[in-house]
């Protein structure tokens, strides 16, 4: 048995969630693990001098129990497929070379030193500044987004965050999230498949 862990990370609303979910669909014995499920309890989160909720921060997520599901798929690949519905496929010619994958998707996921550590490929999405504000603007949150969130808190923190992400992490391939998810899609896709073979081809 062999593994691979694949990070889609990127800014809000750039695509990231999309390319995971169908890359999901397409290669067989993959599941997704997504950063947005671990967020904090919203009357724990602090709210900065303008009282915007800090949601854009490692700290309003609960990363150590996204590391140890990570942890727990890193050990036993199959069994946490099952766990989550899932069944296994055997898509190798011969045994010891099935190759189980893991998708990280999250827009701090290359943030978070212990994590990043695990991805053996990076991909982020990015899109520009005036695309993610009509983008989020059309979107439904819960809690919703208070007037002057994006511009007051989303956008400056995705700003500085990129720039923390850029001074930890090398190798990341960056994609632009304007383009139709068909070809990000056959991008990425062609990009595991390979790795999926490579894997396969070792000893």
């Amino acid at each position: 048995m062999k593994t691979l862990i694949v990070g889609v990370g990127g800014m809000t609303n750039g695509g990231k969630s999309t390319v995971a979910q169908s890359l999901h669909q397409l290669i067989p014995n993959s599941c997704i693990i997504a950063q947005d499920s671990y967020f904090k309890d919203d009357s724990v989160l602090p709210e900065d001098s303008n009282g915007f909720k800090q949601y854009d921060m490692l700290e309003a997520l609960h990363m150590d129990t996204m590391l140890s599901e990570v942890d727990s798929w890193r050990r036993d690949p199959a069994t946490f497929l099952r766990r989550r519905g899932l069944s296994p496929e055997h898509t190798a010619p011969s045994v010891g070379q099935e190759v189980y994958v893991l998708i990280v998707e999250g827009f701090l996921i290359f943030n978070y030193r212990p994590l990043n550590e695990l991805f053996d490929i990076r991909y982020f999405l990015e899109i520009p500044y005036d695309v993610c504000k009509k983008r989020r603007s059309s979107r439904v949150y819960v809690p919703p987004d208070p007037p002057g969130y994006f511009d007051g808190h989303v956008w400056p923190m995705y700003l500085k965050n990129r720039l923390e992400m850029e001074s930890i992490v090398s190798g990341n391939i960056f994609l632009d999230g304007v383009k139709p998810k068909e070809e990000l899609l056959a991008v990425v896709s062609e990009d595991v498949r390979q790795e999926i073979e490579k894997l396969r081809e070792k000893d």
